[in-house]
């Protein structure tokens, strides 16, 4: 009986100290205030005033009728609009956050673009002349510098964005509409969010109140740790609907060091050109799904090609990390390290192979040459199970379209180099290569092709 009601007394307590935990936690992750917190981070928060020198467009005065009681008025108006200055100060108000107590401050690169000065306002009101240090448009970042002399300014400290999860609180400071000091707070309601900015970001989505001065601005998590900088929002209206987004911390950091050190942004590069996996891809190469990134074309000088990725590879994953979507590799190849060498996984002739790529540097332009192919209608072949009419190419390798009878990604003049990764010579190649991957079973064929002297890669479909 005694050792019953111990057993009962034991998990009694072990029930109220799993109680006294829950709501320990649930009380620091729901905090009853953010007041000490936003008093120790609002120092570390500058507003930036970018100011544009702009060239006043003098209009030509409207004509009337001789004797009209506005042409004196408007004589008068262009009159006075021809003796202003020519040149006009337009300025701009964003927000940024101090990185570095020597007076290092990050901001979005859209706050500071085209400006020919640039102002950081602190907290305490005092306004320093900034210095641009480095910008990368393709990511929205600037570095700026101020002298802060004898004052004496406190910087934040960056944190993981990688542990950031949806439902966490997240509190972004700023300067919106030219209010500074503007505090708001919310959750993160996604991450990874792809909104049309670029390849090389996936933003951190948030519901607390970003507007239109907010850009560059820090996204704070409930420690104090900076895991993103404010950079955009959608709206119908042009403030807040709950829809911000801010560049996760883990990859602005790098930028920004880059930024610091050189200038500009080092982003590495295999040098393809990548489309989607559809359907009709995967099922023409054998894939089991539509996952990872399709290479179209290879750059002849650029890392690729060197290492012996070839067109029509689909890669898997880089350095361990699996690609979903296409937009998932340029992203990760810009965030690794120039000269490093990068492990590919890639799909080629229904097997998986790996190779190892020297990353360049991401040139601002890249571009791939392309061979001149000369067409002539030679000897006909029609394939009834494709619906089309081929002739041999003169004077180099492949076939081209005379005819089609119905609707598909071809068009009459297209030349046919390579059916599913096998390279096409003559007609005899491409009718036998169609009839034996018709065997199989399968319904489509992944072909590569010359239109207008690019080089594309479309699907056709057997005819049932």
């Amino acid at each position: 009986m005694n050792i019953s009601l111990n057993f009962q007394k034991n998990i009694l307590i072990i029930l109220s100290l799993i109680n006294v935990l829950f709501f320990c936690n649930f009380a620091r992750a729901v905090p009853d205030s953010f007041a000490d917190l936003v008093e120790n981070l609002v120092p570390s928060v500058v507003s930036i005033a970018s100011t544009t020198i702009v060239e006043n467009r003098n209009q030509a005065m409207p004509r009337f009728p001789e004797g009209s009681p506005f042409d004196d008025f408007f004589k008068e108006y262009y009159e006075n609009e021809r003796n202003s200055p020519s040149q006009r100060p337009m300025t701009g108000l964003g927000s940024g956050f101090i990185i570095d107590k020597s007076g290092i401050i990050v901001t979005n690169n859209h706050v500071i673009e085209g400006a020919d000065e640039i102002a950081v306002i602190l907290h305490n009101q005092k306004k320093f002349k900034a210095e641009l240090l480095g910008r990368d448009p393709k990511a929205d970042l600037a570095v700026l510098k101020i002298d802060p002399g004898d004052n004496l300014l406190e910087s934040v400290i960056w944190g993981n964005s990688d542990e950031i999860r949806v439902g966490d609180w997240s509190i972004a400071i700023g300067n919106p509409l030219g209010l500074g000091g503007t505090v708001t707070a919310g959750i993160i309601s996604a991450i990874s969010r792809d909104i049309g900015n670029g390849p090389y970001v996936k933003f951190l989505q948030t519901d607390a109140s970003i507007n239109r001065g907010n850009s560059g601005g820090p996204l704070f998590d409930v420690y104090g740790n900076v895991i993103g900088i404010n950079t955009a929002i959608i709206s119908q209206t042009g403030g807040s609907i709950g829809l911000g987004f801010a560049i996760p911390s883990n990859s602005a950091l790098k930028i920004v060091n880059q930024l610091k050190e050189f200038g500009r942004t080092k982003r590495g590069w295999l040098g393809v050109q990548i489309t989607p996996v559809s359907k009709e891809i995967a099922e023409s190469l054998g894939l089991p799904d539509e996952k990872g990134a399709f290479i179209s074309n290879i750059n002849p000088e650029g890392p690729s090609k060197k290492a012996g990725v070839q067109e029509g590879d689909v890669i898997l994953k880089f350095n361990n990390i699996e690609i979903i979507k296409m937009t998932d590799l340029p992203r990760v190849v810009a965030e690794s390290d120039v000269g490093s060498v990068a492990k590919v996984e890639i799909w080629r002739k229904n097997k998986i192979i790996s190779i190892d790529v020297k990353l360049g540097e991401l040139p601002e332009e890249t571009y791939v040459d392309r061979k001149e192919e000369e067409k002539e209608k030679n000897t006909e072949f029609k394939i009834e199970s494709l619906g089309l009419t081929i002739a041999n190419v003169s004077d180099g390798n492949g076939v081209t379209i005379i005819n089609l009878e119905t609707e598909s990604n071809l068009l009459i003049g297209d030349i046919i180099t390579e059916v599913n990764r096998e390279i096409i010579l003559k007609s005899d190649d491409f009718i036998s290569l169609v009839d034996k991957i018709k065997e199989t079973g399968r319904n489509s064929l992944l072909l590569k092709i010359i239109r207008d002297e690019q080089s594309l890669w479309v699907t056709i479909k057997f005819l049932k």
